[in-house]
């Protein structure tokens, strides 16, 4: 056998074993945002690539970090306002999941905002021109400071500010859609709706997370009965191993933890809902 065959045996050997990895095997991906993206909006949520469902959970009322920088949905009332900037997205996350799990739908009258719960219902008026639209909140979003919302391209065309891409609004809580709704619903569907969103069940505070179960105990003995609350120890399995939290218990509802996290007596804590 000469060189020069040998030389080439060897190389259509090695790419044979490479291509048995399959199609994709090499595959580069990139889920940046393309330059067009900024038409709709520049908060570079284009990096959510589409969730295996499995993996997948959906949005909760549990405060979230996006970027490095911890968000803590609100509870609200109808009727309440907000003033801010609004944005809208489109094609570039068609198709996509929310954060709460469904499939984005451009021409559907939904919108994205940090802190409204789930399945809110919003009148949202463009104060440039005074037309409106009501909109049901189903994403997590704008992440840009200066602008509250962020509309689908239906939503945001029954204000006209597509070419804007940006307009001053202003927000109105309208009601509650429950889990069963996905569609917005009529006047007289809308004054049927629950007026505010549901406090009860059992609400704690956790004050600290530890990967080992000494540090958990230590919390727990300095800190319970503070103010006549108990601490407890939960046990959880998580992405990052098994871990124990502690949690500040014995609140009548949300409100009640909410007011008492708002002291400020325990930094970095935040509210959890006991199941």
């Amino acid at each position: 056998m000469n060189k020069s065959f040998y030389l080439f045996a060897v190389t259509v050997l090695f790419f044979t074993a490479c291509s048995t990895r399959g199609p994709g095997a090499y595959r580069s991906y990139n889920y940046a945002p393309s330059s067009s993206a900024k038409t709709y909006s520049d908060d570079s949520r284009a990096y959510r690539a589409t969730p295996p469902k499995k993996k997948y959970s959906k949005a909760t009322m549990r405060p979230y970090v996006v970027h490095g920088k911890k968000y803590y949905p609100q509870v609200v009332s109808v009727g309440d306002t907000f003033r801010g900037n609004a944005s809208w997205y489109g094609p570039n996350f068609h198709g996509k999941y929310t954060s709460n799990g469904e499939r984005y739908n451009m021409w559907a009258m939904t919108a994205a905002h940090k802190t409204l719960p789930m399945n809110t219902i919003v009148k949202v008026t463009n104060r440039r021109n005074g037309k409106s639209t009501v909109v049901r909140i189903n994403d997590r979003g704008p992440f840009v400071s200066t602008r509250i919302i962020d509309l689908s391209k239906a939503a945001a065309s029954k204000i006209n500010m597509i070419g804007t891409g940006t307009a001053p609004v202003t927000l109105e809580v309208l009601g509650f859609e429950g889990k069963g709704k996905r569609s917005i619903p009529t006047t007289k569907e809308l004054k049927k709706l629950p007026q505010k969103m549901s406090m009860t069940g059992k609400y704690a505070i956790q004050i600290g997370s530890f990967s080992k179960i000494q540090g958990a105990l230590l919390t727990q003995e300095k800190y319970d009965n503070t103010d006549g609350y108990k601490t407890i120890i939960k046990d959880v399995d998580g992405a990052d191993g098994r871990m124990f939290k502690v949690w500040l218990t014995g609140f009548k509802g949300e409100q009640e933890a909410r007011d008492y996290k708002a002291n400020g007596k325990f930094k970095n804590a935040f509210i959890v809902r006991e199941d």
